[in-house]
């Protein structure tokens, strides 16, 4: 089973997708990488740039299930979990056309999957992807390390769905 993770954002969105292959006791990364859109364009024009970037990864990996972080808000910076729930309805968006299963995560949920804490650093969570999928070294931009931890902890929530619907042959 295919789990492509998201980690929305307006300047970065990270992606990283895993698969969870019958024998192998962890998923296993396939690809990881980082949307980078251009922070003086408009929104509309980010939005747009976001999908067409985001359709052009779920057409090359078909995966069989979209996991994206939850917004995450504090009440001084309502502005930004607005924008990025722009973000966040591309991405739910795109997996609904595809009929993709949609997991979405607190950003604490993910963290404590891959580091054992909520509230890991971003250097942290780095460090625990690269270990857990035996890296050379950390997914960098820090969006590209989340959104891997986000599909990791997609797979393993799924971890006996995914087992029983490898296809037969």
């Amino acid at each position: 089973m295919r789990f492509l993770g998201i980690d929305p954002g307006l300047q970065f969105t990270g992606y990283g997708c895993v698969d969870v292959l019958p024998g192998h006791a962890e998923p296993v990364l396939v690809e990881g990488g980082v949307f980078r859109l251009d922070r003086r364009a408009s929104l509309a024009s980010r939005l747009a740039a976001l999908e067409r970037d985001l359709e052009a990864v779920m057409t090359e990996l078909s995966p069989d299930r979209l996991a994206v972080e939850q917004v995450f808000s504090h009440a001084h910076r309502a502005r930004t979990a607005i924008l990025m729930g722009h973000a966040r309805g591309v991405i739910l968006l795109s997996g609904g056309r595809r009929n993709l299963p949609i997991d979405e995560f607190a950003a604490t949920e993910v963290k404590k999957a891959v580091t054992g804490r909520g509230h890991a650093r971003k250097q942290q969570v780095q460090a625990s992807v690269a270990a857990q999928l035996g890296l050379d070294h950390v997914p960098d931009p820090p969006d590209v390390a989340d959104a891997i931890a986000i599909a990791l902890c997609a797979a393993r929530r799924c971890e006996g769905t995914a087992v029983m619907s490898t296809p037969m042959g």
